[in-house]
């Protein structure tokens, strides 16, 4: 006679993740040391955005978009305005269109200087926050104090105010600045631009954890420019390359349980990863010079394609890259003869996307005769990656079973908030206590 070896269960639940953008939890079970569920639960309201702009004239839709999250609103009022601009069949001037490019740079600088100094970086050198991290080492934190304060002074020249600008509308902007205006930001991107390459050699010294997987890494892709709201949706791998507009040709929403967010997988049911790393795996041929040149000194773009840790050296390089090309914007800029280009109505549907800091955020509009909104989805970048965190979770996990809770704990929230999640964009989150059977 023989008896089945008692079975041993391990569960990890996390309520309320710290140093990420919103509420939310995460739950893993491991038996007999195979993990066996692995989620990331979002348990925030939905705030029903896409119920909210029905009815609404195309500009009103910007402004209230841009509310969806005040870390990345230029992505949603981007993503929103290409979709109209392309249903209406607007061009949008060049100077105006550069103009955007700069106030985008603002967001990503805000953004990644808030992830990788306050939110990030204690993982990595072990403390518990930033408020930690700056009795040590006070002039690490002011640095990225800094940088956060030039995106958001740029953001607030070129988009009225520095969290939920203003001045976007379709076919351009409602005003756009002076030279001089601009010149006066020069000197404070020109020392960004200098603690920008800083950041970049600081988080490189870091010791991620050695955790490599196969992923599918998804960004835009522009032949002349470095992705931010036009040219192709494609895969690092070649599988996936369609128009801006196809993104519902190869990608699905799907709710899963015990989550107020949808997910995103493609028509095949596979997850994949959006953010800097895919950025700068996939478009390292269209970054600024300045930012190549500090990518190649690293010796990190191999890790970054393949380790999730190694997101904070990718959105360093972003932050060379964007206070360098706002740099240029500034020395190039010509105040165009009208800040918007007028628009005729019409019904019609288009789908567009644009490239928020932690990835491609989509949207499909279509409007009524009058050029009303009828119906909307808006596809945050968040939502998007949960399915690749959860199967990152789930290859992680049996590395840090035998560690002591805290320190597992510490390494599995490290993960999470490789990928920047914004959780209240996707529709809150880590505290963790381990429960054993």
């Amino acid at each position: 006679m023989t008896t089945e070896a008692p079975t041993f269960e391990r569960s990890f639940r996390v309520e309320g993740i710290t140093r990420v953008e919103g509420e939310g939890s995460l739950h893993l079970t491991v038996r007999d040391g195979e993990v066996t569920d692995a989620r990331l639960r979002i348990f925030e309201a939905p705030r029903y955005f896409e119920q909210l702009v029905v009815g609404r004239h195309p500009d009103q839709v910007l402004d209230i978009v841009a509310r969806i999250c005040g870390i990345c609103p230029e992505a949603y009022q981007m993503s929103a305005a290409g979709a109209f601009e392309a249903i209406f069949g607007v061009t949008v001037d060049p100077q105006v269109r550069a103009l955007r490019r700069l106030l985008y740079a603002g967001e990503y600088i805000e953004s990644h200087a808030l992830h990788v100094y306050l939110l990030h970086a204690p993982d990595f050198l072990g403390y518990a926050s930033a408020i930690d991290l700056a009795k040590d080492h006070r002039t690490v934190v002011e640095q990225g104090l800094a940088l956060k304060k030039v995106g958001n002074e740029l953001m607030a020249v070129v988009g009225g105010r520095s969290i939920h600008p203003v001045n976007v509308r379709v076919g351009g902007l409602y005003h756009v600045p002076s030279r001089d205006e601009l010149l006066a930001m020069r000197p404070a991107l020109v020392t960004a631009l200098e603690q920008a390459k800083a950041t970049l050699d600081f988080v490189a010294q870091f010791q991620a954890p050695p955790f490599e997987r196969p992923v599918r890494l998804v960004s835009l892709r522009h032949p002349d420019e470095y992705p931010l709201f036009a040219g192709r949706l494609v895969s690092h791998d070649g599988t996936i390359d369609v128009p801006i507009g196809d993104w519902r040709t190869v990608f699905r929403e799907e709710h899963h349980e015990g989550s107020n967010a949808l997910h995103a997988r493609t028509h095949a049911g596979e997850t994949y990863q959006l953010g800097p790393s895919a950025r700068v795996t996939i478009a390292a041929q269209q970054l600024h010079p300045v930012a190549g040149e500090a990518l190649a000194r690293t010796g990190l773009a191999d890790q970054i394609a393949r380790n999730p840790f190694w997101s904070i050296a990718a959105r360093g390089v972003e932050l060379v890259h964007y206070c360098a090309e706002a740099i240029d914007i500034i020395d190039a800029y010509r105040r165009p003869a009208a800040p918007f280009v007028p628009w005729t109505p019409k019904a019609g549907a288009a789908g567009w996307g644009s490239e928020a800091p932690r990835g491609t955020c989509w949207h499909h509009w279509e409007t009524d005769e009058r050029g009303y909104v009828t119906r909307a989805q808006i596809v945050p970048p968040t939502s998007q990656n949960q399915g690749q965190i959860e199967a990152d979770l789930r290859g992680f996990a049996p590395s840090v079973l035998e560690l002591e809770h805290a320190e597992a704990t510490r390494r599995l929230e490290q993960l999470i908030r490789s990928y920047d999640p914004c959780i209240s964009c996707a529709t809150h989150f880590l505290d963790v206590t381990i429960d054993r059977s």
